[in-house]
């Protein structure tokens, strides 16, 4: 019931915030009828440029993240490009971690994807290619279709932090009751050890997040990596069980629909903030800085404050990109145009998570999303045709 309940103030918000930007788009219908005529060239030669297809006869190929949160976007983004002309692969033919997809675009294996976090993806741009040369010589991350929208941290059971006092990572490490007590029933119990629900292998946070560990001397806490979906179920029942669990997780998602910060969970914060030292050493780890890792959390949701009274979450807020290939968009000024322009709100991507997640199809949502901001995308779409002059 609370996440039905909860579903349904984000829809109803993401209607409101709908109806603002109708509101905010109507346009003055008035005309002066005795220009009826002499308007009539332009109005032709505007609908001819309204349907050109600048990508006619071009070939893309596209891929998407190995996250499920990143399916929708990549829906949206093949959609537009097709109405452009473009013959555009299916994404999911072409499902990659990050590190596999830079390298996919900077070999021309793949034209461009939607699903760059940054600063935590720089380390693939910085990463060398077999002849020596940078992925990011050859690669570009382009538009700003969420900025500052990718929110990361670590979600704690609430009672549990509520029992020991456990506001930060910190708390944790030096609570030996609570240790004992998290230790008891974690993914390597008796061990002596607090296991974080972390990351997969290849998606870079789990580099992140041991880069964090390292950094701040912790003693008592590691990382487990496993598939992320079935980890986070895992996650959700213990949560529900009351049992203790420390997770990391991001938004947009519908995953803070389940394990809901300020409900059954918090927001956990940290004390040392990774910065650009790299601890461990790793190939782009210079990259991997979270100053200021702080965010505009209530304090109900994350009881630790910081000396300005932010939630010090740990993480910087990531910004949510495209990436391509610079040849292709040397090649498709039309396409690399459309890149630049494709903007979403956090709420209307999670929004779609939330459907995704309770059986929605990605392709369906998209077109839903397309739909109903219609006059928007036709206003990138006619910016991407006039680049292609």
């Amino acid at each position: 019931m609370k996440k039905k309940i909860m579903t349904r103030g984000v829809a109803v918000a993401a209607a409101a915030l709908l109806i603002l930007a109708a509101c905010g788009s109507d346009d003055d219908s008035g005309s002066d009828s005795s220009s009826d005529a002499s308007a009539s060239a332009p109005a032709t030669t505007e609908a001819a440029a309204m349907n050109m297809t600048p990508g006619e006869g071009v070939s893309v190929t596209v891929g998407r993240a190995s996250w499920s949160t990143g399916y929708v976007q990549a829906e949206i983004y093949t959609a537009l490009m097709r109405e452009l002309g473009y013959t555009v692969s299916e994404s999911a033919d072409m499902e990659l971690g990050p590190q596999n997809a830079f390298m996919a675009m900077a070999e021309g294996d793949m034209d461009f994807w939607a699903n760059t976090w940054m600063p935590g993806h720089q380390s693939w741009l910085d990463a060398e290619r077999t002849d020596g040369s940078l992925v990011g010589e050859v690669v570009s991350v382009i538009g700003e279709e969420m900025m500052s929208g990718g929110l990361q941290g670590y979600l704690i059971t609430k009672s549990f932090a509520d029992e020991y006092g456990i506001w930060t990572l910190e708390d944790l490490d030096n609570n030996a009751d609570a240790i004992a007590a998290y230790d008891a029933t974690d993914a390597n119990p008796g061990n002596g050890m607090v296991d974080i629900m972390g990351c997969p292998e290849d998606w870079t946070c789990d580099n992140i997040i041991n880069s964090q560990l390292a950094f701040a001397g912790y003693k008592n806490l590691q990382q487990v990596k496993a598939g992320y979906d079935p980890m986070w179920a895992q996650a959700v029942d213990m949560v529900n069980e009351g049992l203790p669990v420390v997770a990391y997780t991001w938004t947009p998602s519908a995953y803070i629909t389940q394990i809901r910060p300020g409900d059954n969970a918090y927001w956990l914060g940290m004390e040392a903030i990774l910065d650009d030292s790299n601890p461990m050493g790793q190939d782009g780890g210079e990259g991997w800085d979270q100053r200021p890792g702080t965010a505009a959390i209530s304090e109900d949701q994350c009881p630790a404050r910081s000396a300005d009274g932010m939630c010090p979450i740990g993480w910087k807020a990531a910004d949510i990109r495209a990436a391509a290939n610079n040849d292709f968009l040397a090649a498709n000024p039309a396409a690399e145009e459309l890149l630049k322009q494709i903007t979403f709100s956090v709420m209307e991507i999670s929004l779609a998570n939330v459907a995704q997640g309770e059986g929605a199809d990605p392709k369906d949502l998209a077109a839903d999303w397309i739909a109903d901001n219609r006059s928007k995308v036709d206003g990138w779409l006619d910016a991407a045709r006039a680049a292609a002059g």
